[in-house]
């Protein structure tokens, strides 16, 4: 059992905030085009306090639970990969100024780590209260890694989604962006600008992707703290992502097919843990360090086969993968 204590959870949270408002900070005062330079520094910077912050975790509990906390960060850096896919969606469907795209990002990982921390809590509590819930969450990523793989052609409909519809009808909404703003007024009306319900996509499509990761977290270890920590520092290092690899995003074209094997391996790991507490111990577990070794394998194959794939056909395009067929619009109709 791993024992944190409140001063470790309080450090590790102000390390957190304090990077989130550092990067806040950054995208509110000084709106711009992130280079690829500067995304690159970025991206090694928040790699290495992740990296950092695993060999510190390990030296002072054990290379066990180490092992868990590098698992749990490579299956949510992976799965942090198809967020970027749908943020790519979601800032060509909104055409979002490059100079505000820093912002947005910054906003819907910040709402990302808030919804997050309450699965995580809430996802810890039933584990502990009822031990049948490990089957729920590996029946859960298992229907999720069918469905994923079913779609893994499409992308999401950003406007058909429930969180965005509901928005559009409370608020009215510019046609054009008003800088950063989020609110306008417009003969005498407050309105909602295009950046807003920016926001309200990226806060909907987290929640989404919310559903499916704090499961697959817990797949590889049950302690609350492991699970967060994985999480926050995964998707610290989101934004830097975006902005270095979304030209790159395009060539990974079996990326989605690869996250749905990942996923339902870790809904197998938790049914197969579930038997064996609550069936019978003969039934075998998966250790983690074979979690770690397949979930590296499998994107590892999945990267090199995307490479090769579009080098020999330059017209083959990556999608994010959906999670139900997107619905056809009058519009699209022949």
């Amino acid at each position: 059992m791993l024992e944190i204590s409140g001063l470790e959870w309080a450090v590790t949270i102000g390390v957190i905030v304090a990077l989130l408002a550092l990067d806040l900070v950054l995208g509110w005062l000084r709106p711009h085009r992130v280079g690829f330079t500067e995304a690159t520094a970025w991206s090694v910077f928040y790699i290495a306090i992740a990296i950092v912050f695993g060999l510190v975790f390990a030296t002072m509990h054990g290379w066990d639970f180490g092992t868990q906390y590098f698992t749990g960060y490579i299956v949510e850096k992976s799965l942090s990969v198809d967020n970027l896919f749908v943020f790519v969606v979601i800032m060509t469907t909104f055409a979002v100024p490059e100079e505000h795209q820093h912002k947005v990002l910054t906003f819907g990982i910040v709402l990302a780590l808030i919804m997050r921390a309450i699965f995580i809590a809430v996802g810890a509590t039933l584990l502990n209260l009822f031990s049948f819930m490990f089957l729920v969450f590996g029946l859960l990523l298992l229907w999720t890694a069918v469905q994923l793989y079913r779609h893994k052609d499409e992308d999401p409909d950003i406007e058909d989604n429930m969180v965005v519809r509901g928005a559009r009808r409370l608020f009215p909404v510019t046609e054009e962006y008003h800088g950063g703003k989020l609110f306008t007024r417009d003969n005498g009306r407050r309105v909602a600008t295009p950046m807003f319900i920016v926001l309200v996509s990226i806060g909907g499509i987290d929640l989404l992707f919310a559903l499916d990761s704090i499961p697959a977290v817990f797949g590889v270890t049950q302690e609350a703290f492991i699970v967060f920590t994985a999480n926050a520092f995964a998707l610290l290092g989101l934004r830097a992502l975006f902005f270095l690899v979304k030209g790159l995003l395009d060539r990974l074209v079996y990326l989605s097919a690869g996250l749905a094997v990942i996923l339902g391996f870790i809904g197998v790991k938790l049914i197969l843990h579930w038997l064996h507490v609550d069936i019978s111990p003969a039934v075998p577990e998966i250790p983690t360090m074979v979690s770690l070794v397949v979930i590296l394998g499998i994107l590892a194959i999945v990267t090199v086969a995307s490479l090769i794939k579009t080098k020999g056909d330059p017209t083959a395009t990556a999608h994010a993968g959906s999670l139900r067929a997107r619905k056809e619009r009058p519009e699209q109709r022949d």
